[in-house]
């Protein structure tokens, strides 16, 4: 898991470095002003950027264990982990339901 880990947060630098480079070629893309061969070159070279630097190909994981299913939105934790960590008490504002 720790492998998956490391792949995760190396895709994300990749991502993260090519995010103001993917943005600006598509507004020049869609951009109607300007000249079609400019246009037309910003598209060659958004389709040529490498697949590690696009946005979709991400997957959320678990922070702790790796883990790509049962994701909380939240708190970045899989369920497993979540109950575990809850039941610790190691997240705070968090405690057991009553009823």
């Amino acid at each position: 898991m720790k492998n998956q880990i490391r792949k995760d947060k190396t895709k994300r630098k990749f991502v993260f470095e090519s995010e103001n480079k993917c943005i600006i070629l598509k507004s020049i893309a869609k951009n109607k002003n300007l000249s079609d061969p400019s246009r037309w070159s910003a598209n060659l070279r958004l389709t040529d950027l490498n697949s590690k630097t696009r946005k979709s190909k991400l997957v959320d994981r678990c922070v702790l264990t790796g883990r790509k299913s049962k994701i909380g939105k939240s708190y970045k934790f899989s369920r497993l982990s979540f109950l575990k960590l809850a039941r610790n008490g190691w997240i705070s504002g968090l405690k057991k339901s009553a009823w």
